[in-house]
């Protein structure tokens, strides 16, 4: 079994295939599976390309921005704590969760975003030369 990491969480890819099973088998088996796998893949670009249309290398830019200014905030949030020199109280500790979990879902989105292109379902438009 392996495990795939992402930013936040790991998920788990299970495949099992029986040793004892007929060769001929497997193969109907791996092709009926391949034939989902590409109606999966047709689903998400063409429902991924109707929702978002398209991207850019400045979107990506702007998430990134965006991703890395909220890393900082937690990051000093934590920090300020640290330096405080009290026990952190509940309500600062509710508040360091929320600047993590607002990292997390930014940077998860950022890896998505990514993932997107690099498998077709959304199309990376060359912007011109800024001359």
């Amino acid at each position: 079994m392996s495990t795939v990491l992402t930013q936040s969480y790991r998920r788990q890819r299970d495949h099992f295939q029986p040793e004892d099973m007929d060769p001929q088998e497997q193969r109907r088996i791996r092709g009926a599976l391949e034939q989902i796998d590409y109606t999966a893949w047709l689903a998400n670009r063409e429902l991924i390309g109707q929702t978002l249309g398209q991207t850019s290398a400045s979107q990506f830019e702007k998430l990134a921005v965006l991703t890395s200014t909220a890393r900082a905030r937690w990051v000093a949030e934590a920090l300020r704590l640290a330096h405080s020199g009290s026990p952190a109280t509940p309500d600062q500790i509710a508040r360091l969760a929320s600047a993590r979990t607002a990292y997390e879902e930014l940077a998860e989105a950022y890896e998505g975003l990514r993932r997107m292109v690099e498998r077709g379902y959304l199309p990376l438009v060359q912007q011109p030369a800024k001359d």
